[in-house]
């Protein structure tokens, strides 16, 4: 009798294991979506040698307000640009013959970062600023004032690889495919430029060719398996 009472009870316990056991499919997916850019973000700065760290300071404060003041013009509003760096450093100059080293100047170093909203006007500005004593340029990149309609879209789109992914792989090992237990997305989503000639902006007076942005997202989406 007790023989008995223990092969039921062992299955009865069989199925449950099996059930909470059941597998799984986990897959990324990726999405992206092209744009035009309707802004562009430049930095830009001011770099002078004096003897003094007074004078290296002063020549490079006039000329970097009145490269303040040509954007202003230009109708670049104050909450679109900012001091991204100001330094002042002694100019070493060393000795070859014995390895001494001594100060012979001061560098002063001021670093501005723009947003252009009005593109077409930004070959304009660059040609400018330059004209009004900026001699250093750190990078220009574009992207989009309101991106997060596109980024939407992107996610949308990563969610859907994701799926058709699933369904594949669940389709070639001859399951079926159950409900979605776990959504994540990975990382952030980058802007990344494909770059295509424009003419407007090649009209300007620095030519620059704004292409496209392409903003993408992945996610990792974990699939249940149906019975």
């Amino acid at each position: 009798m007790k023989f008995k009472i223990l092969l039921i009870f062992i299955g009865l316990i069989g199925p449950v294991f099996q059930a909470s056991a059941a597998g799984q499919i986990t897959v990324t997916g990726q999405g992206s979506v092209e744009a035009v850019p309707d802004m562009a973000t430049i930095s830009l700065g001011v770099t002078t040698q004096a003897k003094t760290a007074a004078e290296a300071l002063t020549v490079n404060s006039e000329t970097t307000a009145a490269i303040l003041e040509q954007v202003a013009t230009a109708g670049i509003l104050p909450r679109d640009v900012i001091t991204s760096g100001l330094s002042l450093s002694p100019n070493w100059l060393t000795n070859t013959s014995d390895g001494s080293s001594a100060i012979v100047g001061f560098i002063a170093n001021n670093q501005v970062t723009v947003r252009v909203r009005d593109l077409p006007s930004l070959g304009m500005i660059l040609d400018e600023v330059v004209r009004n004593g900026a001699n250093t340029f750190n990078g220009l990149m574009f992207g989009l004032q309101d991106p997060a309609p596109k980024m939407d879209e992107a996610r949308r789109r990563a969610v859907e690889d994701a799926i058709r992914k699933a369904e594949l792989y669940a389709a070639a090992a001859g399951v079926a495919l159950g409900p979605i237990s776990d959504l994540t997305e990975n990382g952030g989503m980058l802007p990344v430029p494909m770059f295509r000639q424009s003419d407007m902006m090649m009209e300007a007076s620095v030519p620059v060719a704004e292409g496209e942005i392409s903003i993408a997202a992945s996610v990792t989406v974990v699939f249940e398996i149906a019975d």
